[in-house]
This record gives C-alpha cells, sequence and structure tokens, in this order.
C-alpha cells in the first residue's frame, strides 16, 4: 500500500510558520516547481483556534492537465485544504503554489486563472440563468462589461444550459442548478478547475450530466481538482487520485497506480481443489487456499496461462480461471479505515 512519504524538493520562498505569520521558506527543506504541476503544496497545515488540526503537513502535487480526485471521509480535511489553497483561509503552516505562482503573494495573478465551485454560489430564484451569470459577472473587477453577454453565453453553452439560459433558476433541475454554479468558474479562460463535491446531493441523473461536464472541461485542456467522497467519480473521470485521513494524505498517484497496488490473486474453479492446489503449491504459489470447489492464491510474477497449462498437464479439470484485483473500494477502506459511499 502506498503512502505519502516526504515531499521532494519544491521551493517557494514564502510561507507560514506555525503561528500563521508570512516566513520566509528554506528552499531545501522543500519542493522545487515543476511547470508539470498545477498545484503544489509543502508542508501544508491548518490549526483552529479550538486545537483542531484539519490538515497536517499537507505535500501535494498535481499533475497539470489531470483530472485529479481528492477524496476522504467527510471531515477528513478535504475543504479544509481546497480555501486554503484558493486564500479563503489562511494556512497555520507550509506553502503553495497555483499553477506556478508562489501564494499568497501571487494570489490576485493566480486566482484570475482559476475556476473554483465551493459550497455552491446562491442564486435568486425568480432570475434567469442568464441573469444570475450577469450579477456574478458584474461583481468581477477584472472583468470587461464589454465582453459580458459573449462570456455569459460561453460559460452557459459549455455546460450545456445555452437553451435554457432566460428559464428562471427555480424551474431548473438539480443537475442544472450545479451545472450553472460550474458555470460561474467557467466565465472566463480558466487553466484550473477547483470542485468540492460537484455531485453532492444530486440524483444519479444530475449526477451523470456533472461527470459529463467535468469530462468536457478537462478535454479542453483545463486541469479539474475535484474533491468527493463518491468512488463512482473517482473510476470514472479521475486520472489520479489523493486520498486523506484525518488531516493526512495517506496516498497520492495515479489511478492506474492504486489499481496496481494491492498484488493479484487467481481463482481457479474446479471439481477437483486438492489437486488443484497441490500443482499451484508445485509452481511456488503462495497463499494458496481451498474454498469449497475453488482454490486461491497469491498469482506472484506467475503468468496465469502457464498456471492453467500445468493445472490441465496435471490432470486438473478446470471450470473456471480468472485473476482478480481487489477493488477500490478495499483500497480506500483500507487507506482511511472508513467505508466510502459508492452509490450513484
Amino acid at each position: 500500500m502506498s503512502v505519502q512519504q516526504p515531499a521532494d524538493e519544491i521551493s517557494f520562498g514564502r510561507g507560514y510558520d506555525v503561528e500563521g505569520k508570512e516566513a520566509s521558506v528554506d528552499p531545501g527543506s522543500v519542493l522545487s516547481f515543476d511547470s508539470g504541476y498545477a498545484l503544489v503544496t509543502s508542508g501544508l497545515s491548518k490549526r483552529f483556534r479550538n486545537g483542531q488540526l484539519a490538515v497536517d503537513n499537507l505535500n501535494l502535487a498535481v499533475p497539470a492537465g489531470s483530472v485529479y480526485g481528492f477524496l476522504g471521509p467527510n471531515g477528513s480535511g478535504k475543504t479544509t485544504t481546497i480555501r486554503m489553497l484558493l486564500g479563503l483561509i489562511q494556512p497555520t503552516a507550509g506553502s503553495h503554489q497555483v499553477l506556478g505562482i508562489p501564494m499568497p503573494a501571487g494570489q490576485i495573478d493566480a486566482l484570475a486563472r482559476v475556476g473554483s465551485l465551493v459550497e455552491g454560489p446562491a442564486f435568486y430564484p425568480h432570475i434567469s440563468g442568464r441573469g444570475n451569470l450577469a450579477r456574478l459577472d458584474a461583481a468581477d473587477r477584472t472583468a470587461s462589461p464589454a465582453t459580458a453577454r459573449a462570456r455569459i453565453d460561453e460559460a452557459l453553452d459549455r455546460v450545456g444550459l445555452l437553451a435554457a439560459a432566460d428559464k428562471k433558476y427555480k424551474a431548473y433541475s438539480l443537475g442544472m442548478k450545479q451545472r450553472l454554479a460550474i458555470a460561474t468558474s467557467l466565465l472566463r479562460p480558466r487553466e484550473l478547475v477547483i470542485l468540492d463535491e460537484p455531485t453532492n446531493g444530486l440524483d444519479p441523473q444530475g449526477t451523470r450530466e456533472v461527470r459529463a461536464l467535468i469530462r468536457h472541461i478537462a478535454a479542453d485542456g483545463a486541469t479539474v481538482f475535484v474533491s468527493s467522497h463518491l468512488l463512482a467519480e473517482v473510476e470514472q473521470i479521475c486520472t489520479h487520485v489523493g486520498v486523506m485521513r484525518s488531516g493526512r494524505l495517506v496516498f497520492s498517484g495515479s489511478l492506474a497506480e492504486m489499481r496496481g497496488d494491492s498484488a493479484s490473486r487467481i481463482l481457479v474453479r474446479t471439481p477437483q481443489p486438492e489437486l488443484a492446489a497441490k500443482v499451484m503449491a508445485e509452481l511456488g504459489l503462495a497463499e494458496i487456499r481451498q474454498d469449497g470447489l475453488q482454490v486461491t492464491a497469491d498469482l506472484g510474477t506467475v503468468q496465469p496461462e502457464l498456471i492453467c497449462e500445468k493445472l490441465v498437464l496435471g490432470g486438473v479439470p478446470v471450470a473456471g480461471l480468472e485473476t482478480p484485483r481487489r477493488s477500490l473500494e478495499d483500497e480506500f477502506v483500507e487507506l482511511t479505515g472508513e467505508g466510502f459511499d459508492v452509490d450513484q
């Protein structure tokens, strides 16, 4: 099982001490920024006034162009991390960069290139989708009023709501409401889009709509950082995964690496399980177990084809042979000590 190791060198030049005051950072003690990453943190921590350590020494590197699933049970520190990344709250310790720009010094420049949805904006129910976006856009002092209409229509089109742009918000379905919320992060060109639980509370149809939208955003070249506690989102849209547990990052890597972490096993169905177990032992397989007419063992480096051949040559009638791997749910439970919501 992979766990987070101390970060390799990422240098920032500015950060926070344990009292939350801005302090210089020793470049030799943290990670050196690589343009291949959209988000990088080094030792990022947050302790609230009540003493709760919500995020503890987070070393995170999100590859540019990835769809990064930021996962963990409720209360594991996901939203607190996102708030620190966006400058909504101040870290207690550590440093981070957004799109290669040190924070908080470069916050204005960095966040102009970032779209985000954290706990959803409040919309006016009796105003149209276009009207709601127009009011939010007008509040952005860096946005040009001259291009507002074109940008709003483009954002609505990207989330599939252009045809419903003049419909009142109260008439939108749950999925449409969430897509409109995501549209607020797309009113200007974005290199990074950060979404906090974007399918939370949605029905299956709404969830599918938001998943499809995330794929479209990523296909346009943006890095998407999405926090979730739904395994379906990870398996269907994410290329990389970070798993939080009690404020700490316990796994970070590609989805393929997480799937490949556990040793695969081989399962043989046969009316002669004792003989099959004997042949598998002769091949040097470990952890051989019999359960009725099934025999399982750790596959190791032995090829399934060779095992099947040796079984047949050994007189074992093979009714079935497969190499099942542990599910992502099993991996998450082991990493976090808690179950995940696998519905939707």
